[in-house]
């Protein structure tokens, strides 16, 4: 043989010696230890995730559970704001008496209904004539015609709104002008 058919010869298996050596880098076989440090690295993760979504929904269950908490009373004191609305008509009606005995105590009447609600967390929306009119905040009824200065402005509340925490569990209702 000639030396340059050896040395082709020699040439490639080099060549084949680096393709099988790039092989197995490319595609290296696991031991049984890495394969066991792979799993576990999985299992890891796995448990991890698992923990936070655990974590999530426990923060997510007691914040629901503090909002139910603060609106429990919602159907109670929903169903109590028609007596508020008579006791502050009969209170503009009996002002107008002279029985002087009367007016006070349907003043104590109304004041101790009024500051039990308001300690169960009931609040009124505080909305007057002049206001700028937020539908968001309130409901108008009607629109009448009103000077440039009470365009868009509540002219009347009709009936007072309330509002529990954050929350308005009735809207006042208003009269705005045109």
């Amino acid at each position: 043989m000639s030396q340059e058919s050896t040395e082709n010869i020699e040439k490639d298996q080099l060549q084949g010696e680096n393709v099988s050596e790039n092989q197995e880098i490319t595609n290296p076989e696991l031991t049984a230890e890495e394969q066991l440090q792979e799993d576990l690295a999985k299992e890891k993760d796995k448990f991890l995730r698992l923990f936070a979504e655990f974590e999530n929904y426990k923060k997510r269950t007691s914040k629901e559970r503090v909002e139910l908490f603060k609106t429990a009373g919602q159907e109670v004191l929903q169903s109590m704001l028609p007596v508020m609305d008579d006791f502050d008509r009969a209170l503009t009606q009996i002002s107008k008496s002279e029985d002087e005995a009367l007016v006070k105590g349907v003043e104590l009447i109304y004041d101790k209904l009024k500051s039990t609600l308001i300690s169960k967390g009931l609040e009124e929306v505080e909305l007057k004539a002049g206001d700028d009119f937020n539908a968001d905040f309130a409901e108008a009824i009607t629109q009448i015609p009103a000077g440039d200065d009470m365009k868009g402005k509540v002219v009347d509340v009709v009936e007072k709104g309330y509002k529990l925490g954050d929350k308005i569990i009735r809207f006042p209702k208003v009269v705005i002008g045109a």
